[in-house]
């Protein structure tokens, strides 16, 4: 008996390399992407205007990148006691403007560094629903909780958003013409906007990322939507919100993105780097011995190890921690 959908995955004919920077740009479900890959050394840059959901705010974030925008004073607002930016998500917004900016500011000199030598981009759209400003028809990127009455929703049409990909994609070829691009489509379900507004919004979504990736070479679609709502397709793989996929469910679509978009030799890494990752958490019910003590020494050398074999590896801190944690046992 089938108890799941088949589902084909094109993976890039030339996978990720462990040593290729990957910048990922979108929703919240990049971010689970993109904490995977950190975790296990891979050199990730994760949303450097915070999370964005919409095709239009991705695209003048990214552009922005390439541009290296200097934020000034007039691009913050006061709401709430808080200086904020529209462009940008709350995690930036602070009582001082100056510290706002300047936070801004080294956010998109350092994703202009990184976006110049990445081998990779990953975008996630979460919706095709974007908000604008009343008064200037300003898109924006985030609310911050300011009144209803500020926004005007718009749901983009497909060549809409196609235009913005398309034109945003022209300037990020010409800044590096090396760059490969992924687009996934989230699974999230943005409940709020209704359920037959999310299809709708998330059919437009599908609908421009097809386009784009069977018309240009150097870009790729990974199927996280398909998976979570067609092979999972049940609502034990959703939190209690019904919206946002499980943890179950999460690990399902990076197993598969591993599986059809890691290279088999950074696979083999990955499992190494991995046992690493879990020695570090690791709680022993008994630190005071010698067995433990050997066990961080045994993972502090592999650690070197790898590192001396690997290049672009960036364990340090990970020897440092089994290093000190050695050192503070003493044994009677």
């Amino acid at each position: 008996m089938k108890l799941m959908a088949d589902i084909t995955i094109k993976g890039p004919d030339q996978p990720i390399e462990y040593k290729e920077p990957i910048m990922l740009v979108g929703s919240c479900f990049t971010e689970h992407i993109g904490n995977k890959l950190q975790d296990l050394k891979f050199s990730v840059m994760q949303n450097p205007n915070g999370i964005l959901f919409d095709p239009i705010s991705v695209c003048n974030s990214i552009t922005g990148y390439v541009d290296k925008k200097i934020y000034q004073p007039g691009d913050l607002f006061y709401h709430n006691e808080l200086w904020q930016s529209w462009a940008h998500h709350s995690r930036f917004s602070g009582i001082s403007d100056e510290q706002v900016l300047d936070q801004i500011n080294r956010s998109q000199e350092a994703a202009h560094e990184f976006l110049s030598k990445a081998g990779w981009l990953v975008i996630t759209l979460g919706s095709s629903f974007s908000y604008r400003l009343v008064e200037s028809e300003k898109p924006v990127a985030n609310c911050h909780r300011a009144p209803a009455q500020w926004f005007r929703k718009h749901l983009c049409t497909i060549d809409e958003t196609i235009a913005a990909l398309d034109n945003m994609m022209h300037r990020l070829f010409f800044f590096n013409p090396g760059l490969r691009i992924i687009f996934t489509v989230s699974p999230v379900r943005h409940l709020r906007d209704g359920v037959v507004e999310n299809n709708r919004s998330k059919a437009r979504l599908l609908e421009a990322v097809h386009h784009l990736v069977n018309k240009f070479n150097k870009l790729y679609y990974f199927p996280a939507y398909e998976l979570v709502i067609d092979v999972l397709r049940d609502y034990r793989f959703y939190d209690i919100d019904l919206a946002h996929p499980n943890y179950q469910a999460t690990e399902f679509v990076l197993e598969k993105f591993r599986q059809f978009y890691i290279s088999v030799p950074a696979q083999q890494l990955m499992e190494q780097v991995q046992q690493i990752a879990i020695a570090r958490k690791h709680r022993p019910f008994q630190p005071q011995t010698m067995a433990h003590k050997m066990f961080l020494k045994g993972f502090a050398d592999k650690s070197r190890k790898l590192m001396e074999q690997y290049a672009f590896l960036d364990l340090n801190e990970e020897i440092s921690y089994f290093e000190q944690q050695e050192q503070s046992i003493h044994i009677v």
